[in-house]
């Protein structure tokens, strides 16, 4: 049941009427709902896979409750790792044991050696990787002591099964989220209909734009053995646009329907292709997990504070884990160590944190140069999404060299010029209004709310005629559902 669904557009008005019509019988009935709720929409996929988020679910419930009566240091820590442990171990399984048992053999092959195993019809459940950092993050918090342990299981297993955010984030942490559901909520028009813009721009993103440059990406890739190097440069621009489009627009869709039952989640995109170098694009770009790994990984081996060699150790560390994080093939490993490559140099220059606004709010900067490295930078990023696309790394490494040849520079191969000409053009469109709001939460949160209500419908309007159309045409999962 995905949100640009049909069946989710009569899921959603369902679940926030009832949702509202028994505040009255206190925040334990509307949890117990919204439970019920996610449980239904998850299971909408697969329903036997609801039993692996209650399992999760009760493992770090009860660990917590253990670690907040423990105050043996080694039992503290025992009871970490078997957290650790569980959770890992379920992710390890589900998303990584046929790439391991795969390598495991090309090892054997490699010294010409004989050996074979079957590969595991395993089947991944959608968004594992999310709730399970999710949780696990919780328990972490709670052994450093940053949270007390929570003692309602109910409100425990809303803060883990949230249905806005449960497939594909953003990542919670604890500290931010369960108390909105130990909180009377209250509801709020004014919040209401800010979500509702925010999912409206999301939808947008996601049936208008994304869905449109997936039909010439899948195209493209599938077939970049015979297709010509502009050909190839065009797609790898237009998955640039498509992973960005459809990953912000789930998460302004989840962020946007989060606040229609009372709840604020996190800010999981800041613009990211309007960054000035890649240090930058980092910080904007899948906030909750990168700043997950920051506190879980960076931070724990050492951070910044060690030795420049160390610290360099620690950087590639990350990027390769956000790399295996997304999925179990090399490619994506590349992908991560790639990204650290062309991350080193801003940190031995010292110059990774050297853009901390936005482009073009300080006048002491000179914003031709801005432009020109907000440039290169996406330049650099849509390169780097070639390794992310690609089937596997021998795929990348040959879309790679049929790119850059002699037809670099011919006219791109394409089918429908006329809608390849649209999707460019509401590209740009998409792209004009997220620079006008690039200081706002998401592009169209304060867009025309000073004009008259004519003035302002006509332009949602407008947005409601385009999605609706482009989704009889266009149907494309969620990229980040896979993971």
């Amino acid at each position: 049941m995905s949100f640009n669904s049909f069946d989710f557009a009569i899921f959603l008005p369902l679940v926030f009427v009832s949702y509202w019509l028994i505040a009255k019988w206190g925040i334990r009935v509307q949890n117990l709902l919204l439970v019920i709720a996610s449980f239904i929409f998850y299971a909408s996929w697969d329903w036997r896979f609801c039993f692996l988020i209650l399992a999760s679910s009760c493992i770090d419930f009860l660990l917590g409750l253990a670690l907040g009566k423990q105050k043996n240091s080694k039992k503290r820590k025992l009871l970490l790792w078997t957290s650790l442990a569980s959770n890992l171990g379920i992710l390890a399984f589900f998303k990584y044991c046929n790439f391991f048992l795969e390598n495991f053999v090309s090892v054997f092959s490699f010294f010409g050696q004989e050996f074979s195993l079957a590969s595991l019809d395993i089947i991944l459940p959608v968004g594992i990787s999310f709730y399970t950092f999710q949780t696990l993050s919780y328990t972490i918090d709670v052994y450093r002591q940053k949270i007390k342990p929570n003692e309602d299981f109910i409100s425990f297993l809303a803060f883990v099964s949230f249905f806005p955010q449960l497939v594909a984030g953003p990542i919670e942490r604890a500290k931010n989220l369960l108390p909105q559901f130990q909180t009377k909520r209250v509801f709020n028009p004014t919040e209401a209909r800010d979500g509702l813009r925010q999912i409206l721009w999301g939808l947008f993103k996601k049936v208008v734009i994304a869905d449109s440059c997936a039909v010439i990406v899948e195209y493209t890739f599938t077939n970049s053995y015979e297709l010509s190097g502009s050909t190839l440069l065009l797609a790898a621009f237009l998955f640039s646009i498509q992973i960005y489009c459809d990953f912000s627009g789930y998460s302004d869709m989840a962020i946007g329907i989060a606040r229609l039952f009372g709840f604020d989640l996190m800010k999981n995109f800041a613009f990211p292709y309007f960054s000035r170098d890649v240090a930058e694009f980092w910080r904007r770009w899948h906030i909750s997990l990168t700043s997950w790994f920051k506190d879980y990984v960076y931070i724990p081996l050492g951070g910044s504070r060690a030795s420049k060699l160390k610290v360099l150790r620690n950087v590639v560390v990350v990027f390769l884990v956000s790399g295996f994080w997304h999925g179990a093939s090399w490619n994506y490993i590349a992908w991560g160590f790639v990204n650290a490559l062309l991350f080193i140099p801003l940190f031995l220059s010292s110059k990774n944190r050297s853009q901390l606004d936005n482009i073009g709010d300080d006048p002491n900067k000179n914003i031709l140069r801005e432009t020109i490295n907000m440039s290169l930078t996406f330049m650099l990023i849509t390169l780097t999404w070639i390794f992310f696309r690609a089937d596997d790394i021998t795929h990348a490494f040959l879309y790679f060299q049929n790119m850059f040849n002699s037809s670099l520079f011919s006219i791109p191969q394409v089918e429908k010029k006329g809608t390849a000409l649209m999707t460019m053009i509401l590209i740009l469109f998409m792209l004009f209004v997220e620079w006008i709001g690039r200081r706002n939460e998401y592009g169209i949160e304060k867009l025309l709310l000073k004009k008259s209500k004519n003035i302002r419908w006509t332009y949602y309007a407008f947005l409601v005629f385009l999605i609706l159309m482009y989704a009889e045409t266009n149907e494309t999962p969620f990229i980040y559902f896979q993971f």
